[in-house]
């Protein structure tokens, strides 16, 4: 099956499903980029571990993965196989003579491939179908706002970093993560 291999360009809230995120795939050497509804526990799981947030306990994907790591097996790739009657379909690649792929949620299996450092792919007939070029895009991808500083940078971080470590404390997984990205914003202002 041809394939192109994606990056995660990022997450956002999705207006028209309630609750749900968009997760953005952009081809790493292309322009396309495809939109996939995931949940609210997966965005989760993804941007934790795309933050290096780690929670105090094992998250469910956490989990699967140390099971993979003592039944000494690895994941070696993701790929979007398909897509039928508006649901993606994915296969995780094992490197087990037994059992090569198995079944999976994008969703979940991408949120394996970020704890695993492995690439993901999209196949070509679903970057054909659902993919889509933005308009504009010689224009930058990260656009970063200048965030007006109300405190003394090391202030204002400490701040931040007391809040993170009670957010963390409280499983509170996505105030963790916009507390993580303000503090990286404020960083980068170097």
């Amino acid at each position: 099956m041809p394939k192109q291999r994606v990056e995660i360009l990022g997450l956002s809230t999705s207006s028209s499903s309630g609750g749900a995120y968009a997760l953005i795939l952009r081809e790493s050497e292309g322009l396309r980029r495809l939109p996939i509804i995931i949940g609210a526990f997966e965005a989760q799981a993804i941007a934790l571990e795309i933050e290096g947030i780690k929670p105090p306990r094992p998250m469910t994907h956490d989990l699967f993965k140390i099971v993979i790591d003592t039944l000494g097996f690895t994941i070696t790739e993701v790929t979007i196989t398909e897509l039928r009657e508006g649901t993606f379909y994915a296969r995780l690649a094992l490197d087990n003579a037994a059992l090569d792929e198995v079944d999976a949620r994008p969703s979940d299996a991408i949120a394996l491939a970020v704890r695993f450092g492995v690439p993901i792919f999209v196949a070509d007939e679903v970057l054909d179908e659902a993919g889509f070029v933005p308009e504009g895009e010689e224009a930058p991808d990260h656009a970063v706002a200048a965030d007006a500083v109300i405190a003394p940078r090391e202030q204002r971080l400490a701040t931040l970093q007391q809040q993170l470590d009670e957010a963390i404390g409280k499983e509170d997984y996505e105030k963790a993560a916009q507390l993580r990205d303000e503090m990286l914003r404020l960083q980068s202002g170097d």
